[in-house]
């Protein structure tokens, strides 16, 4: 059994004058940041590795994660693949997971994140959005036969604010 959990970079800032990967995350999306990451720590088992896109944004998101959830850095990865968003990199990351992994965390971007979390989960989520997580169980053992699978969580930061 796999278990993949996704969640789309925090919110970020278009205050500065920086090409698009290097935008870093406002204020807002460091609190829901903090606010997720510590709230899905106590929901799901840790990730045995968190992959995360290259960009600032998601790097930083990643570790928001990683800390909570206590990842070493040995178990942290960035990947330009994900730095993608149609989504046909992102799946191709996925099917290629070291097969000794069962619980693996991948951090990125839209519109390919709520695309996949639709294409492989068994629940409709129209929008993923910021900070959002999703953990998704596939009943195969082999993430390159992963196909559609349970959707167990899907918590988004407007469901742990007042």
């Amino acid at each position: 059994m796999k278990t993949l959990y996704m969640v789309r970079h925090a919110k970020s800032s278009w205050k500065y004058d920086v090409e698009d990967h290097q935008r870093p995350l406002k204020g807002r999306g460091k609190n829901d940041a903090a606010l997720v990451s510590q709230h899905v720590k106590n929901l799901v088992k840790p990730p045995q590795r968190i992959v995360s896109s290259d960009a600032n944004r998601a790097r930083t998101t990643a570790s928001y994660f990683m800390n909570a959830f206590n990842v070493a850095e040995d178990d942290f990865e960035l990947n330009h693949d994900l730095y993608d968003f149609s989504g046909q990199q992102v799946i191709k990351s996925v099917k290629k997971l070291d097969e000794s992994l069962n619980v693996v965390m991948i951090v990125g971007h839209n519109h390919a994140f709520t695309s996949i979390v639709n294409m492989l989960g068994n629940q409709y989520i129209e929008n993923l959005p910021t900070c959002g997580f999703v953990a998704i169980e596939f009943e195969e053992d082999s993430w390159d036969q992963i196909s559609t699978g349970i959707t167990k969580h899907a918590v988004f930061p407007r469901h742990l604010k007042d």
